[in-house]
């Protein structure tokens, strides 16, 4: 099963994403996109790297999500990837157009390509303002984009909504359903 879940900030995304790797008791690889570029951003870190159970093997990638993804997936693994939308804006601030749509594409090519479970956490920026500046902008219509073209590649995709999980794609647990 691939899932793709999409919410805003502290929508619940990675908690959702968390449970649905603990149902069945398989290994699970956790691939983390984010850089402690802050204290701010290290402290969010820390605070995911406590939740996770230690059995739970972890691969730190920013850039290469499609190789990383590759080399985890496996029948009877989970992979859980958080997030996209970090790991977009670590490939914007390269500035290499050719790396961009490099890793885009394989990116897309790991996720068709999979076996067993992967679920993706991506946050979704469309739904406010329209950014001031170009970055910002490209930023979010960059994840528009690489929302539309995954969800295609996923037979699940949930809505995060204040912790409640909206199934708009696939079978899934009804919104609000816990474990």
């Amino acid at each position: 099963m691939k899932t793709l879940v999409l919410g805003g900030v502290r929508s619940g995304k990675s908690r959702y994403a968390e449970q649905v790797a603990g149902q069945d008791g398989a290994s699970v690889v956790m691939v983390v996109t984010a850089t402690a570029g802050d204290e701010e951003m290290a402290a969010r870190i820390a605070v995911h790297r406590a939740r996770r159970p230690p059995q739970w093997q972890v691969v730190e990638e920013p850039v290469e999500l499609g190789r990383a993804i590759s080399r985890a997936t496996a029948p009877g693994t989970v992979v859980i990837v958080d997030c996209l939308t970090l790991w977009l804006s670590n490939l914007l601030v390269l500035g290499d157009g050719n790396v961009f749509a490099g890793e885009r594409d394989a990116l897309k090519s790991a996720v068709s390509e999979a076996s067993g479970t992967l679920v993706l956490v991506s946050n979704e920026v469309g739904s406010g303002i329209v950014p001031s500046n170009e970055l910002a902008r490209r930023f979010r219509d960059e994840a528009g984009f690489l929302h539309q073209e995954l969800a295609h590649l996923f037979e699940q995709v949930v809505w995060m909504v204040a912790g409640l999980s909206v199934v708009v794609k696939g079978a899934g647990r009804a919104a609000g359903e816990r474990e």
